[in-house]
């Protein structure tokens, strides 16, 4: 089956064939890193994780542009506000982006360019627009698009020029009042004397500021070329940001994105989780809650293009699932030895798996899919059936690796949530003392004893589990295991 994507422009699922054969250009819209991330943040950088780790499996080279937009109102209002430089406040939230997109397993994309690194493509493009009659000056520093003079202003969104709202704006009232249309949108902001020097950049239309919309065209010409396969972003950013992105850039001559795809809110009963409503949670939060991947499967798990309900239970349906997932691949690979990574990566997939994600990333459907195969994992061990059980650990984690969410992987299997190597062979030792000490304990019917250490052991988070095959423990988390001494005597 060809892959098939939604299209926001044409508002279609068709098939998805790239400019440059076995190649694929995206440019997702990042963070303006103005204050720490919350999860309405991170569903976009999960989503399109999922489309790029798919169309990878499916043998595509990507290049994966996303921008950290670091020169902003808010930042400066907020850096003002807090006592700091700008760029020092810019610099601490980008970080803290940096590191919940490694937290959620999120990869690196191929560049990750800043607005204040590209200013000279900036000022190319201006000049362009302005050669072309798309662009105009008023006071010095001050840069506007003209909508009028673009026909196709309003395609991406289907809207009317006299059906629109005019854009917001920032510029003093003699600025704002000198445009030709109360429509047109700043590519060029002149310098306040309120803000930093350092805030502003020299241009041949006087000295200021770039706009929002002006960035990203330019640093996706940058990278991309003239024109790319996809631009992505979350549906907030439909209008006015990415149809201001699409008319300057094809004012200016670029072919720019062949195909919008937009992923959908999280919202909170019913209503979109944003900082301004006083409803955004934190990833920080989340991550105090519940492991790394919890929260991915948690945003990960519902279409790209639904809505995500966020309720109390979330998290709690995610970890449970979670357990099932990484408890079968962790007995599994006791059962029959370590898989080599590159057998993961290059194992076959289930036929309707891979049909599922190529339906628009249906990830729900795809995940049917690796439940059928967990329950045939669980009944092969059950059954002692090592060959089966085998090939249904490859699959398992072949198509949770598409997801992100492989539990065999390095990303979980070691990573922050497990502490460093030598941390977890000291908790193996003392777990596998105290497990020692319980089999003697209930050899000698000493279950007062036993259920001391096992009651001591789960105050620590340690639950231990009993089996005709032996004694297993996990972290309460669900994020560690280990065996222990001898089968147990129930």
């Amino acid at each position: 089956m060809t892959l098939r994507l939604y299209d926001t422009a044409t508002r279609d699922v068709r098939d998805f064939v790239p400019i440059n054969p076995g190649e694929v250009g995206i440019y997702l819209c990042g963070a303006t890193v103005q204050s720490a991330p919350h999860v309405g943040h991170l569903r976009p950088a999960v989503a399109f994780d999922v489309l790029r780790r798919w169309l990878e499996r499916s043998g595509l080279r990507v290049t994966l542009v996303r921008n950290v937009t670091d020169i902003e109102d808010k930042i400066l209002a907020k850096a003002a506000a807090a006592g700091v430089e700008w760029w020092a406040h810019a610099a601490r939230y980008e970080r803290e982006f940096t590191r919940a997109y490694d937290a959620l397993g999120v990869l690196p994309p191929t560049y990750e360019p800043r607005a204040t690194g590209h200013v000279t493509d900036m000022i190319g493009l201006m000049e362009r627009l302005v050669e072309r009659g798309h662009a105009y000056t008023t006071a010095p520093g001050d840069v506007w698009f003209d909508v009028r003079s673009w026909s196709s202003y309003g395609e991406l969104t289907r809207q009317r020029l006299e059906d629109l709202n005019p854009e917001p704006t920032d510029a003093p009232d003699a600025a704002a009042s000198a445009k030709r249309d109360p429509h047109d949108f700043a590519l060029w902001k002149s310098a306040k004397p309120t803000e930093p020097v350092t805030a502003s950049w020299d241009t041949p239309f006087g000295r200021g500021r770039p706009g929002w919309h002006l960035e990203c065209s330019a640093m996706a010409q940058r990278y991309l070329g003239a024109e790319f396969d996809i631009h992505g972003g979350g549906l907030d950013l439909r209008f006015p940001h990415h149809e201001n992105e699409q008319a300057q850039s094809r004012a200016a001559g670029y072919g720019f994105a062949q195909r919008w795809m937009h992923s959908a809110w999280v919202t909170q009963s019913g209503v979109k989780m944003s900082k301004s409503l006083g409803n955004g949670l934190l990833v920080s939060e989340l991550l105090s809650q519940a492991p790394a991947p919890v929260v991915r499967y948690a945003l990960a798990a519902v279409q790209y293009r639904s809505m995500l309900e966020w309720s109390p239970d979330t998290l709690d349906e995610a970890r449970t699932t979670w357990e099932r997932l990484s408890g079968f691949v962790d007995r599994a690979t006791e059962r029959v030895g370590a898989v080599p990574a590159d057998e993961v990566a290059k194992a076959e997939l289930p036929a309707d798996f891979a049909a599922a994600m190529d339906d628009d990333l249906n990830v729900p459907a795809a995940l049917a899919v690796v439940h059928e195969h967990l329950r045939a994992g669980n009944s092969a061990l059950a059954a002692k059936d090592d060959e089966a059980a085998r090939a249904e650990l490859v699959s398992l984690r072949g198509m949770l690796g598409v997801l992100g969410l492989d539990p065999g992987d390095a990303t979980w299997a070691g990573g922050a949530d497990q502490g460093s190597s030598r941390t977890r062979a000291a908790l193996d030792a003392l777990v596998a003392c105290e497990l020692e000490a319980r089999a003697e304990a209930r050899a000698a019917k000493d279950w007062a004893t036993s259920d001391a250490i096992r009651d001591r052991l789960a105050r620590a988070g340690v639950v231990v589990q009993d089996s005709s095959d032996g004694v297993r423990w996990t972290l309460a988390n669900g994020q560690d295991a280990g065996t222990g001494s001898g089968p147990t005597t129930d």
